[in-house]
C-alpha cells in the first residue's frame, strides 16, 4: 500500500509539473512569436557524430549563427556562463523515477536503476522495475551494491554524473572526446563514454590510456612529433588556457563547447580549483614582499625590536608582548611554540590550560609567569601556514582538557572529537533490582553442579580469595563501580543506543555500546569483514567490466574470442571497445596472421588486435583487491588478524560472537570484570 501510494504520487507530481511546463512554455511562446524568436533555433543537416545509429538519421537542433557568433570563444568568469536549460520532460521523467528507486532500494547503485530505466519503455516500467527488484534483486544487481561513505557514515545521494543527461550534453561530450583524441576509433570513444555515463571529466583518464596504446597515435608520435596526450591536470588540460588580463596578469580560461552545461561543469571542475590556488600564491607572494619593504624601511631607521626568545630583529607588526614583564616575543616564536604544543611535547609546558593562552617563551633568569593573550596568539597563527587548522586544534585539545577535568560522565564520537555529558535518566521505579524467578534458579542449579564437579576446590579456593579480598575497601569499591557500569549499559540497551555527533563536519550516527558506524538494523560486534568481502568482490567486477554504448548492458568476459555480441545486436571489440558490427569489419578487425587458435602474444608483424588475447586480468584483480582493502583499513583504522585474513580466503569463520565466555576461555583469555558483571545483569536481573 505504501510502495503504490509512493510510487502514484511521484508520477502524478510528475505529470503536474509537466503539465505546468508545458502551459507555460505555450504562454511564452504564445508571447514571443515573430521574427526574432523565428531565428533563435534553426535546423542543420550537416553531418555531425552521433551516439548511436538510430538517432543519425534525425536532424540536430543548432545554435544560429547569431547566438552562436554572441557567445565568447574562452571562459574567462563566471559570468559569461550563460544558464543551463531546464532538461527535456523524457530527461526528467527518467531522472525522477531514479530517484524514486533510489530511495526505494538506497543499497543499490544507480548503474542498476539506469541500466533497467534505458531497457524499458512502457509507460509503467517503474511499477515493473520495483517488482522486479523485490521478487528477484539478485538476477539484476549482480553485486552493484553502495557501500557507506567514510566521510557521513551514510549512503551518499546521487551525484549529477549518475543521472541521464540530455541529447544535447552528450552530443557536445562526445564532440569534445573526438576531437582530443583523434587518434581512437569513434565506436572505442563511445565505449568508454558508456561506461562513464558520458562524464568527459571521468572517462578522460581511460581515453588517455587508449590512446598511448593506439598505433595511429605512434606513426603520427614518430612523424610528426606529437607530444603524447597529458593526464587530466587543470593546469595541463588542452582545454584550458591562459589569457591576459586587465592588468597583465595570466588568468586561466576554459574553452567554450558550445554547450552550456558541458561549460559550467568544465568551470567549475578546472577553472574554479586554479583560480582559487592561484589567489592564494599570489596573496602569499604579496605579503611576503610587503613584509620585506617594511622591514627593510624599518632598518634604515633603525625602528626594529629584539625578540627575547630567539634574538632576531622583527618590526613592530611582528612583535607581541606577554602580560607580565613586558617581554617582546616575536610571532616565530609564538607559531613554532603553539605548534610544539599541539603536534609535539611542549603542551604542559607552554600552555596555560586554565586560561587557554601560551606562557612566555622569553629566556630570562627567571622563569616569566606571564602569558601571550589569545587574541595575539590568533593573530600570529593566522599568518602562519594552516594556521586556522593548528588553532582549531588547540580549541579541541583545551576542550578536551575542559571536559576530563569536569569529571562528568562523557558520550564520545569514535569519528570525531566531539563528546558530550552523558544525560542518562533513570526513573525512580526503574532503579530498584529485580531479579529473574527462572535466573535464580539457574544459579542454584549452577553452584550445586559446581558442588558436585572435581573442580569444586579450585572454585572454593578462589571464592576465599575473593572474600578475603572484600575486606578490603578499595576492592569492594572497584566492584561496585564496575557493577554499577554494567546496570547503566543495561539501561542504555534498553532506552537506545543511537548516539548521533553534533559536530557540523561530522554528524555520524554511531553506536554507543561498540562504537560502530550505526546502519538500521545495527547489531553491536557485528563483524565487518562481511562489509569488507563484499567491497572488494564489488570493486573487483568494476574494474573487469563493459558497457554496450547502445543498451547500456555491463557484462564480463568469463572465456572465448575478443569478438563480443550484446542481446541488442551491438558488437564490439573487447580490447580497444571499437564497434566492429560493419559488414566489412566483423574478424577482419582482427590480426589475420596465422597463429594457433588461442595465442594470446601481440603479433609482431602488425598492430591489431588479437582475437585471443586477453587482458592481464590476475594483476587487474590483485590492483581492485588492494585498493578496496585499503579504503576498509582506512575506514576501521586496523590490521587484519590470521583469522580474519582466513575467513576472506575461505568464508570459513572462527570469530565467536560477543557475550560466548566458552569462547574466550577456549582462546585463552579469561572474561574481564566488566564481561562478567554484564554476564551477571543480563541474565539476574529483568
Amino acid at each position: 500500500m505504501f510502495l503504490s501510494s509512493f510510487l502514484g504520487t511521484s508520477s502524478r507530481r510528475r505529470s503536474s509539473s509537466r503539465k505546468s511546463r508545458s502551459k507555460s512554455q505555450s504562454q511564452s511562446q504564445s508571447q514571443t512569436i515573430g521574427p526574432s524568436s523565428a531565428s533563435s533555433l534553426s535546423l542543420s543537416s550537416s553531418p555531425s557524430p552521433s551516439p548511436s545509429p538510430s538517432s543519425s538519421s534525425r536532424p540536430q537542433l543548432r545554435p544560429s549563427d547569431s547566438s552562436f557568433s554572441s557567445r565568447p570563444e574562452y571562459i574567462v568568469d563566471e559570468s559569461q556562463l550563460a544558464p543551463v536549460a531546464p532538461p527535456p520532460d523524457p530527461v526528467l521523467d527518467l531522472n525522477n523515477d531514479l530517484e524514486s528507486l533510489s530511495s526505494l532500494f538506497p543499497g543499490i547503485q544507480v548503474e542498476v536503476f539506469r541500466e533497467m530505466l534505458s531497457n524499458f519503455s512502457d509507460e509503467s516500467k517503474l511499477f515493473v522495475i520495483t517488482d522486479m527488484l523485490l521478487k528477484n534483486p539478485a538476477t539484476y544487481v549482480k553485486g552493484r551494491w553502495r557501500t557507506v561513505s567514510q566521510q557521513t557514515g551514510q549512503i551518499p545521494p546521487i551525484s549529477k554524473a549518475e543521472t541521464f543527461r540530455t541529447p544535447a550534453y552528450r552530443l557536445a561530450v562526445r564532440t569534445l572526446a573526438l576531437q582530443e583524441f583523434k587518434g581512437l576509433s569513434r565506436s572505442s570513444i563511445d565505449g568508454v563514454l558508456s561506461e562513464t555515463n558520458y562524464s568527459y571529466l571521468d572517462a578522460r583518464p581511460m581515453l588517455v590510456a587508449l590512446s598511448s596504446k593506439s598505433w595511429k597515435f605512434t606513426i603520427s608520435s614518430l612523424l610528426f612529433r606529437r607530444k603524447p596526450v597529458v593526464s587530466s591536470e587543470a593546469e595541463t588540460h588542452p582545454l584550458v588556457a591562459w589569457r591576459t588580463a586587465d592588468g597583465g596578469s595570466l588568468v586561466p580560461a576554459i574553452k567554450a563547447t558550445g554547450n552550456t552545461e558541458l561549460d559550467r561543469e568544465l568551470f567549475e571542475e578546472l577553472i574554479v580549483p586554479l583560480r582559487a590556488r592561484e589567489k592564494a600564491t599570489r596573496e602569499k607572494t604579496d605579503r611576503a614582499l610587503a613584509l620585506s619593504m617594511q622591514t627593510e624601511e624599518a632598518e634604515a631607521c633603525e625602528a626594529t625590536y629584539e625578540c627575547a626568545c630567539c634574538y632576531t630583529d622583527y618590526v613592530f607588526e611582528e612583535i607581541t608582548t606577554c602580560n607580565a614583564e613586558g617581554h617582546m616575543v616575536c610571532f616565530r616564536c609564538v607559531q613554532q611554540s603553539i605548534t610544539e604544543a599541539v603536534f609535539g611535547q611542549g603542551w604542559q609546558r607552554n600552555i596555560h590550560k586554565d586560561t587557554g593562552t601560551l606562557r612566555c617563551p622569553a629566556v630570562s633568569a627567571t622563569d616569566c609567569e606571564g602569558c601571550i593573550s589569545s587574541e595575539h596568539i590568533q593573530r600570529a597563527m593566522h599568518e602562519a601556514e594552516k594556521g586556522p587548522e593548528i588553532l582549531e586544534k588547540l580549541d579541541q585539545r583545551l576542550a578536551e582538557h575542559g571536559l576530563l577535568s569536569s569529571g562528568l560522565p562523557l558520550i564520545r564520537c569514535p569519528f570525531c572529537s566531539y563528546a558530550e555529558v552523558d544525560d542518562l535518566y533513570i526513573p525512580q521505579d526503574a532503579r530498584a533490582l529485580k531479579f529473574r524467578s527462572h535466573g535464580i534458579s539457574n544459579v542454584i542449579f549452577i553452584l550445586i553442579t559446581i558442588t558436585l564437579s572435581p573442580v569444586s576446590l579450585i572454585l572454593g579456593t578462589l571464592g576465599l580469595i575473593c572474600l578475603v579480598l572484600s575486606l578490603y575497601s578499595s576492592f569492594r569499591r572497584f566492584v561496585s563501580q564496575q557493577f554499577t557500569a554494567a546496570l547503566n549499559r543495561h539501561h542504555r540497551r534498553q532506552r537506545g543506543l543511537k548516539f548521533v555527533c553534533q559536530n557540523p563536519r561530522c554528524q555520524r550516527p554511531s553506536c554507543m555500546l561498540c562504537s560502530k558506524a550505526w546502519i538500521d538494523v545495527h547489531i553491536c560486534h557485528e563483524s565487518s569483514l562481511i562489509a569488507l568481502r563484499t567491497q572488494v568482490e564489488q570493486a573487483m567486477s568494476m574494474a573487469i567490466k563493459r558497457v554496450c554504448p547502445r543498451c547500456n548492458t555491463s557484462f564480463v568476459k568469463t572465456a572465448g574470442c575478443n569478438k563480443l555480441t550484446c542481446p541488442c545486436g551491438y558488437k564490439m571489440c573487447y580490447v580497444c571497445r571499437k564497434d566492429i558490427g560493419a559488414p566489412n569489419e566483423g574478424y577482419q578487425h582482427f590480426c589475420q596472421h596465422f597463429r594457433p587458435e588461442g595465442d594470446g602474444r601481440q603479433c609482431r608483424e602488425c598492430n591489431k588486435c588479437n582475437l585471443w588475447e586477453a587482458e592481464n586480468t590476475d594483476a587487474i584483480l590483485r590492483k581492485a583487491k588492494a585498493d578496496a582493502e585499503r579504503r576498509w583499513l582506512e575506514t576501521e583504522r586496523r590490521e587484519l588478524s590470521n583469522a580474519e585474513k582466513a575467513y576472506l580466503e575461505s568464508g570459513v569463520g572462527g570469530v565467536g560472537a560477543a557475550g560466548d565466555y566458552g569462547f574466550l576461555l577456549r582462546s585463552g583469555r579469561i572474561p574481564t570484570m566488566e564481561e562478567i558483571c554484564d554476564f551477571i545483569v543480563e541474565k539476574l536481573i529483568v
